[in-house]
């Protein structure tokens, strides 16, 4: 993440109290695991590995939000938003643990994702039984493990709050929940179907699949969060939503982007790592509209498939690259955050707390990684 990006996480010592109560549920965790039997070690290990060094982007769209929304630093329900901030990143785990297993990654940033670090432990420990699928059982009870803490750890973080306020924020983190799960099937059924010449349909598949698997609960709800947990009125949570999802959308894109383009060093990922994967982004959508009949075969035989060399990848990238979609997305991303910003501007939120949300803003779709 760029150095003005973690500052403003750093804002308020926001990281510092997220990363601290992440380290209480972990250890409350590993104690739990521990009664329950020593062999239960390893998921701690590992469910710690994926909680380190997070971008905290999410805990901080809430907070700043509840803050620009009238919440006040040092009371008791600033500690109570640091508690959902530390749920945010407790869903995102979870949700990369299954993420890692449905698209057979291999790292995730720049270490071996879950689902191999287990299979491996299963080798080398001479075990009977497919070691793949030991692996892939691991990490989806991971994400089970995360998604159950991230619960207890959301309503113990909102159990003393106003009713009035907690109760749509309950609602809010209900729905992000059942439409991410949502998207994550839309998008392994998008990469299901067969290309035809119905780009539209394409593109509103992809678009479907980028706001309901990312752009709402990596910006929407959590901004529309604090918003609801300062007692934000219906039109300050109409303006929070026409602020979050655009956004929301373009972090999304950005991440596309990064996906099939980024450097491996910066990202913790190989090169093309969506374009491996075969997924249905709008920039790849994009391209195969732009491209030849021949050309549309050619790419679409290498999308997603197994074995893939170096220089198949380095393909798709000059493939995708000539046909000017990357240039497209690029300019549809400044399109929604010029969007975002228009409705902050205009939302009558001011003072620091407001500016910091705005520089939020600019750091989730101006990065690198």
């Amino acid at each position: 993440m760029p150095s003005h990006a973690s500052a403003l996480v750093d804002r308020e010592d926001l990281r510092q109290q997220v990363d601290g109560r992440l380290r209480s549920v972990l250890s409350e965790q590993a104690d739990v695991l521990a009664r329950i039997s020593p062999d239960a070690e390893p998921l701690v290990d590992a469910w710690t590995q994926m909680l380190v060094g997070g971008k905290r982007l999410r805990a901080a769209f809430a907070y700043w939000s509840w803050r620009a929304h009238g919440g006040r630093p040092g009371t008791a329900e600033a500690t109570a938003l640091v508690g959902v901030g530390a749920a945010l990143e407790l869903f995102q785990a979870a949700a990369l643990f299954h993420d890692d297993v449905m698209d057979r990654s291999d790292t995730r940033r720049g270490i071996p994702t879950a689902h191999r670090t287990f299979a491996a432990r299963h080798r080398d420990s001479g075990w009977s039984g497919d070691a793949d699928q030991f692996g892939l059982s691991s990490a989806i009870l991971l994400g089970d493990l995360s998604l159950v803490a991230s619960e207890d750890e959301f309503l113990r973080a909102v159990h003393e709050m106003p009713s009035a306020q907690t109760d749509p924020a309950r609602r809010l983190f209900t729905q992000m929940r059942t439409e991410v799960t949502v998207g994550q099937y839309l998008d392994m059924h998008a990469q299901m179907l067969p290309w035809t010449d119905d780009f539209d349909a394409d593109e509103r598949r992809a678009r479907e699949v980028v706001r309901s698997k990312s752009a709402r609960y990596s910006v929407e709800s959590p901004i529309l969060l604090g918003a609801a947990l300062a007692g934000a009125t219906t039109r300050q949570m109409e303006v929070c939503s026409a602020v979050g999802l655009p956004l929301g959308e373009a972090f999304q894109l950005r991440d596309d982007l990064l996906g099939a383009f980024g450097d491996p060093a910066t990202t913790g990922k190989p090169a093309g790592d969506d374009l491996r994967e075969g997924k249905r982004t709008l920039l790849v959508v994009r391209a195969m509209r732009a491209l030849d009949p021949g050309a549309r075969t050619r790419l679409a035989s290498l999308l997603g498939a197994p074995d893939l060399t170096a220089a198949d990848v380095d393909e798709m990238q000059q493939t995708i690259r000539a046909t000017g979609a990357p240039e497209e997305v690029e300019t549809l991303i400044e399109t929604l955050r010029d969007s975002a910003l228009s409705a902050l501007d205009t939302s009558g939120l001011d003072g620091p707390a407001a500016e910091t949300l705005t520089a939020l803003a600019l750091a989730a779709v101006q990065r690198a990684a």
